[in-house]
């Protein structure tokens, strides 16, 4: 259990931000001032884990959305190599590519999510098949 009795200290929050930021666990406990040894102890906590699994996908959610703002941006910079007749052939060949390729799977992950929210519906409400 973490030392506050709940709730983590403020060095496990520290060590968390570090792990986050750092390219290593010895890195991490470095700019922590704790042992790696320790801080393999901590990441074994449930509590300690579940916190930084919680911060990691909170951060990773961050780096998505900016996937997501940079999209439309990728996209048009495809579209102006393809469509440019002065970019070497193989290249505007490429960018088609990857834009056929990138709408091909939007497409299927868009059927895929329309078909699994039609199988939840169909589902009694407690979720489950009886």
């Amino acid at each position: 259990m973490s030392q506050s009795g709940g709730k983590l200290g403020r060095k496990q929050e520290e060590a968390i931000v570090a792990l986050l930021s750092q390219r290593s666990v010895d890195d991490a406990a470095r700019v922590v001032n704790v042992t790696p040894r320790t801080l393999y102890r901590w990441m074994k906590e449930p509590e300690f884990d579940a916190t930084y699994r919680k911060t990691k996908r909170a951060a990773f959610g961050q780096s998505i959305a900016r996937l997501h703002h940079l999209s439309s941006a990728a996209v048009s910079t495809l579209g102006k190599i393809m469509l440019d007749s002065t970019t070497p052939p193989s290249t505007r060949v490429r960018a088609a590519d990857s834009i056929l390729n990138h709408t091909a799977k939007a497409i299927e992950i868009e059927d895929i999510e329309a078909r699994v929210s039609e199988l939840e519906r169909a589902l009694p409400a407690g979720g489950r098949r009886q």
